[in-house]
């Protein structure tokens, strides 16, 4: 295949061992959920919440297709309900819970579903006295949905003061494109917020301000390199050593304490399917 920044040609199973990184530029090229999930130990991942499935409140239609038919077509596409999976998982053998967005889903675009996998993962991760982390990909909003998407930006960040409560950390990664009401809501109050090198982050798109502005905004614009510089990130981590930096700073969080024998029995009450 041909990446998309330096337009070399690259073996596919050359890129795929080089977990989706161009080895002649370094381009990152997006990666679905479930690849994502390669992140955790292997075998550890316990899906939650797969149950979950949208719906069309609004019964909105649009001059190319319903909002049914589109959700139909992703979900056949992706073979995912909706753009969110939710579970529980570890990393390095520090037990953790997980929600990764899928960009090949209607563009990880955040409804109703996406906001109740992302509000039920930060209360379990605070039932269970376990981190969170939230690997973030979207172009906003799900218009069809209406104000119900809209109240997802605040449903989940206020599911996230529950685990503040615990002592847990949130820990959000942002991948490209995080656009819209995501970037504006729960990954932008995260504990420590890590995004991917020139992963497109920000509000509203750039040609949109330049419009509304009516002047040039400056070079790399939006880019993580530009949000850390502005102190709207925390670090920038290559993809290739993100697995050790997530490592090191779950163990940073996790140094007290062992987990007491009820917080354990929680655990397993989730696992098992009993809570």
């Amino acid at each position: 295949m041909k990446c998309s920044e330096c337009r070399e040609l690259i073996y596919k199973k050359q890129l795929n061992d080089n977990l989706k990184v161009c080895p002649k530029c370094g381009h990152h090229m997006r990666m679905s959920a479930r690849e994502w999930l390669g992140l955790l130990d292997v075998g550890s991942f316990s899906e939650t919440d797969a149950h979950l499935l949208p719906t069309d409140p609004l019964e909105f239609v649009s001059p190319d297709a319903s909002y049914a038919d589109k959700l139909r077509k992703a979900q056949q596409r992706t073979g995912m309900p909706d753009a969110v999976i939710a579970g529980v998982g570890a990393l390095d053998g520090m037990r953790l819970a997980v929600g990764a967005g899928d960009f090949a889903f209607m563009g990880s675009s955040m409804g109703s579903v996406y906001g109740e996998k992302m509000a039920r993962a930060a209360e379990r991760a605070a039932d269970m006295e376990i981190p969170l982390l939230t690997i973030n990909t979207s172009g906003g909003a799900r218009q069809q949905e209406g104000v119900i998407a809209l109240m997802q930006m605040a449903k989940v960040t206020m599911a996230l003061t529950r685990l503040a409560e615990v002592g847990q950390p949130h820990i959000a990664i942002l991948v490209d494109p995080c656009y819209g009401g995501v970037t504006a809501s729960y990954p932008s109050v995260a504990d420590i917020i890590i995004a991917e090198p020139g992963a497109n982050i920000g509000f509203a798109g750039k040609r949109l301000i330049e419009q509304i502005m009516r002047q040039k905004l400056p070079a790399g614009f939006q880019t993580s390199e530009f949000m850390l510089e502005h102190g709207m990130i925390d670090m920038v981590i290559a993809r290739s050593e993100l697995r050790d930096v997530l490592a090191k700073l779950l163990r940073l969080y996790t140094s007290r304490a062992p987990g007491t024998s009820k917080q354990l029995q929680t655990q397993d009450a989730y696992l098992n399917g009993r809570v």
